[in-house]
């Protein structure tokens, strides 16, 4: 398949395998597989990631979920676990040790960041975090023990980007590794590993999969960094299941088309947004007022389905207009075929204190919307509604 480039293209053929015969994947659910022979069993043992000894190992139908993904990327090998979390904590464990310095960003993923605040620590783990707008100060951050920087960009739910080109060219001079998540981008609108990035994740859960009914995370780079990684894997357990890879290959073999129309969907609602009187701020990158709006036209292809927004009136505002609202559902996600709206002050409640969430920059009024595939339109007219309300 390495003739073929195209993102779309490799979506729908990058995991083919001439011995199956099946147009749609098989699914296989089963824990154990058998060996033929003492010798057999031996071979298959010693092969790690071996697909076809036990789950914990690897799955016939997960590497085929490895495969597309790693292709999409651009990277030599991807290992999929349970949830985005999974590949988050599972990458983190295996990277990091007693004694290591990490610099990370203030705006980033609530779950992340309660990582790297609250359970790093316990394993002599130290974290600095920065703002990530300002690329010195990744440098000025750096520590003789730095070992690990850690990005999101765009992140959730600010929607403020790094410049992954120039942090990862400090951490390569350096010898840090840099490990990015790309799960807003998606790969349709942005390829870290191009920009020099050593490792990317996507909570699978989200655009990847696309439907709202798959947990799953995964991870993707360099062979022998995800290889040591599966090592921590098989130890932590966090396996994916069977069924929740084989429904995330159905939904990535759509990613292209969904993304692209969540990319053009959100511009248009946040162009209308920006423009409404009630609003007192929007973040999306592809506005031209968006203060790194030529930093995402050079690194990012689309904008993505993801923007957040602030009324004039605050939380209370907020909390009127997410229950005005008629499409959009009130969840905890994104990247569905459905829009879904949420206060992400609300959401990682549980995950971080009011003091985190004023350190990362997340008001309690902030509303996130996630786009889906309704009519944009219908979208708008909705939101109109809801904004008169």
């Amino acid at each position: 398949m390495d003739h073929f480039t195209s993102l779309e293209t490799l979506l729908l053929h990058a995991d083919a395998d001439e011995a199956e015969s099946a147009i749609a994947p098989p699914l296989y659910q089963t824990v154990p597989f058998s060996a033929a022979t003492a010798e057999e069993f031996a071979e298959m043992n010693a092969v790690a990631r071996h697909e076809r000894y036990y789950r914990r190992y690897g799955n016939p139908t997960q590497a085929r979920l490895e495969k597309i993904v790693a292709a999409a990327e651009g990277a030599e090998a991807a290992l999929a676990t349970a949830s985005g979390m999974g590949a988050i904590s599972t990458s983190l464990l295996s990277l990091l040790s007693g004694g290591d310095h990490v610099v990370a960003q203030r705006s980033m993923y609530g779950g992340t960041l309660s990582f790297l605040q609250d359970m790093a620590p316990r394993f002599g783990v130290e974290t600095t975090l920065i703002d990530q707008t300002d690329t010195e100060a990744f440098e000025r951050a750096v520590r003789p023990n730095t070992r690990l920087i850690v990005i999101e960009t765009p992140s959730n739910p600010l929607l403020r980007l790094t410049d992954v080109a120039a942090v990862t060219g400090l951490a390569r001079d350096r010898g840090i590794l840099t490990f990015a998540d790309n799960t807003v981008a998606t790969p349709v609108n942005q390829r870290p590993l191009d920009l020099g990035v050593d490792l990317v994740m996507h909570s699978v859960t989200k655009t990847l999969s696309g439907h709202s009914d798959v947990l799953a995370g995964i991870v993707a780079g360099r062979a022998d960094l995800v290889e040591r990684i599966w090592r921590t894997h098989t130890v932590i357990g966090s396996v994916v299941s069977p069924h929740d890879a084989w429904l995330a290959l159905r939904g990535l073999r759509t990613l292209g088309m969904r993304a692209e129309r969540q990319n053009r969907t959100a511009l248009a609602l946040a162009g209308f947004l920006s423009e409404h009187p009630a609003v007192a701020r929007v973040n999306y990158p592809g506005l031209e007022a968006h203060p790194q709006h030529e930093l995402a036209k050079r690194q990012m292809r689309g904008y993505g389905g993801l923007l957040s927004f602030e009324l004039r009136g605050g939380h209370a505002a907020a909390e009127r207009l997410i229950a005005a609202l008629e499409l959009p559902v009130l969840s905890p996600s994104l990247g569905g075929v459905r829009s879904l709206v949420v206060r992400p002050a609300a959401m990682w409640a549980q995950e971080l204190t009011e003091e985190q969430l004023a350190e990362a920059g997340v008001p309690s009024g902030l509303i996130r919307f996630a786009v889906g595939l309704e009519h944009e339109a219908d979208l708008i007219a909705d939101l109109e509604k809801g904004l008169a309300a």
